[in-house]
């Protein structure tokens, strides 16, 4: 019988794991609405959602659906595309590969019509 590996990188003695998708998007988003001075119960609201799930989101215990994202960029004013780059931004920096700023992918890039 074939062995069962794992789906994640293999961690090298010098690098930690990527963070979970959900802690860094949680800590995007609650950054985002720090900055903007709102309070939870006020954004939730807006994005038609509980406080508490909100909360459970910045938190990184829930991973949301793209239509909540959605409803919560929406509710805070926060372009997908930029919440995207501090996403990335965040994850670079993790890894020690410098700043997500300015970089753009190597190949053409795709634009929905």
């Amino acid at each position: 019988m074939a062995d069962i590996l794992p789906f994640h990188q293999k961690r090298t003695p010098d690098r930690e794991p990527d963070p979970l998708w959900r802690d860094v998007l949680g800590r995007s988003l609650r950054a985002a609405r720090e900055e903007r001075g709102s309070r939870l119960v006020d954004v939730a609201e807006r994005a038609g959602i509980s406080p508490q799930y909100l909360s459970e989101i910045e938190r990184g215990r829930k991973e949301p659906s793209s239509e909540m994202i959605a409803a919560v960029t929406g509710a805070l004013g926060v372009d997908l595309l930029d919440l995207l780059s501090d996403i990335a931004g965040d994850v670079r920096q993790r890894r020690g590969t410098g700043p997500a700023v300015g970089r753009r992918p190597a190949g053409p890039v795709l634009m929905a019509a």
